[in-house]
């Protein structure tokens, strides 16, 4: 079996937690071999990551191994410099030290999906603002756990926090079957980067969001699909430079119908991530920040 570097470097923390504790900062790796960093769980969600506890041993509950399997717009994951195959890393975009970075794939390519070949890159943006922790809680309330593949309200088999499954019983997924809510919550981290890109490339750059009216119009989009997003109202108005929460109070509630008729689930969550949206935060997450963003 050949072993890739990054698979080697998972290995040997694998090997050394048992017997040492992982100091605040440190490299970890969780169950499936996922490169870490040891942060605390506030410092892990506020930079988009995800902990998953029992990987830093004899720390404080609060420091957990901080995972971010999907960063950039070109396929990238964070990891420890020193493990980054392509040797083509991006500052700022994932948590822990300054040693722990995006590592983006060699240039031209992407990360090739199953039975697809490489695709190439696109340049000249920093990619979306990964959502708050917040908002990944709301979407995990919105559509629930499940563990083992099954059928969701139309027939479509799907697993964890609403994960449409591509292949026959979900062979795409990168975790066991049935899933741990650390690995569900992995997943859907990364299902949710095609919301967080659409949303963002749909707002025009000159509209600044703060994390919390990102957030909820990345539940938005991740529910109702990119299309919807685009040809919508609301994202007229905002981009129109109208007040984004009277946009947002007025707009989100009209995505109200599944199958042509008021659902009171879809009510319900649009409720919430108007309340959401309404949250007063200053952290900025649209535009997000990167010196060579385009402007629109």
């Amino acid at each position: 079996m050949l072993l890739t570097t990054s698979s080697l470097y998972a290995m040997a923390i694998l090997a050394i937690l048992p017997n040492a504790r992982a100091a605040l900062n440190g490299p970890c790796a969780i169950a499936n071999g996922t490169p870490g960093v040891c942060v605390t769980t506030s410092s892990c969600g506020s930079s988009g990551g995800v902990p998953t506890p029992g990987f830093c041993p004899r720390d404080p509950t609060n420091v957990q191994c901080c995972t971010k399997p999907v960063c950039g717009t070109s396929g990238g994951t964070c990891k420890d410099v020193n493990a980054c195959e392509s040797g083509n890393t991006v500052t700022g975009l994932c948590p822990g030290p300054a040693s722990f970075k995006c590592c983006l794939p060699k240039s031209g390519t992407l990360p090739p999906k199953p039975s697809q070949p490489p695709k190439p890159t696109t340049s000249g943006s920093c990619g979306a603002s990964s959502v708050n922790s917040g908002t990944v809680s709301m979407v995990k309330n919105f559509e629930g756990f499940v563990p083992k593949v099954y059928n969701d309200p139309i027939g479509l088999p799907t697993v964890g926090y609403g994960h449409l499954c591509k292949q026959p019983k979900c062979a795409e997924v990168p975790f066991p079957i049935p899933l741990t809510e650390a690995h569900a919550t992995n997943l859907l981290r990364s299902d949710m980067r095609s919301a967080e890109e659409c949303v963002s490339s749909a707002i025009a750059d000159s509209i600044s969001l703060n994390e919390n009216q990102y957030g909820a119009l990345v539940s938005w989009a991740f529910n109702v699909g990119c299309g919807n997003v685009r040809s919508s109202g609301l994202i007229r108005r905002l981009n129109a430079g109208e007040d984004p929460n009277a946009v947002a109070r007025e707009e989100l509630p009209k995505w109200r119908k599944a199958g042509g008729k008021p659902s009171n689930g879809l009510i319900l969550r649009r409720g919430k991530e108007v309340a959401f949206f309404q949250v007063p935060s200053s952290v900025v997450a649209h535009p997000p920040s990167c010196p060579t963003r385009r402007r629109r």
